[in-house]
């Protein structure tokens, strides 16, 4: 780390803590050779390989754009947007791995999009669960109708105890 006073490649740390969100380092550094003290912050990188082969850096912006297309004329915020994109961001960093396809980055996006919005949650899913029909869509919602209805008895279940 080169500081950016006097540009002496060497630094010492003064203090290390982990910043707001736990996802950085914050690194509180002093040069031996000017004295000076300047601030670091460190991430994982976290890369995306999109299905051409080309890998990029994981970006939320990227996200919430494309979120914002499926929840277009919907009730959605920018604010709910941004939770759901942190929401991804986390999930896909605890898989553990340094780089992950572009694919499994849009099947990450469906639960927390389910619980925002579900028209929402069709449009994107059937971009990203490839649906060819008007059966894919009717299978899906199918789906969405049972596993609410399973939801709502086990609450019902849960309160009359």
């Amino acid at each position: 780390m080169h500081c950016p006073f006097c540009r002496n490649s060497d630094s010492r740390v003064v203090d290390s803590r982990t910043a707001d969100d736990g996802s950085s380092i914050r690194r509180r550094r002093e040069c031996p050779a000017c004295g000076k003290r300047f601030t670091t912050v460190e991430t994982a990188s976290l890369s995306v390989v999109k299905r051409n082969g080309v890998t990029e850096p994981f970006s939320r912006d990227k996200i919430v754009s494309g979120v914002k297309k499926a929840c277009q004329g919907r009730p959605v915020s920018d604010d709910q947007l941004a939770l759901l994109a942190q929401r991804v961001e986390e999930t896909v960093r605890a898989s553990g791995q340094a780089e992950i396809n572009a694919q499994d980055v849009g099947l990450a996006i469906l639960p927390p999009l389910r619980e925002l919005d579900e028209i929402a949650y069709l449009r994107f899913a059937s971009v990203y669960q490839g649906f060819d029909t008007l059966d894919d869509f009717e299978a899906a919602i199918a789906r969405l109708r049972e596993e609410d209805a399973a939801s709502a008895r086990s609450e019902a279940s849960g309160a009359s105890e």
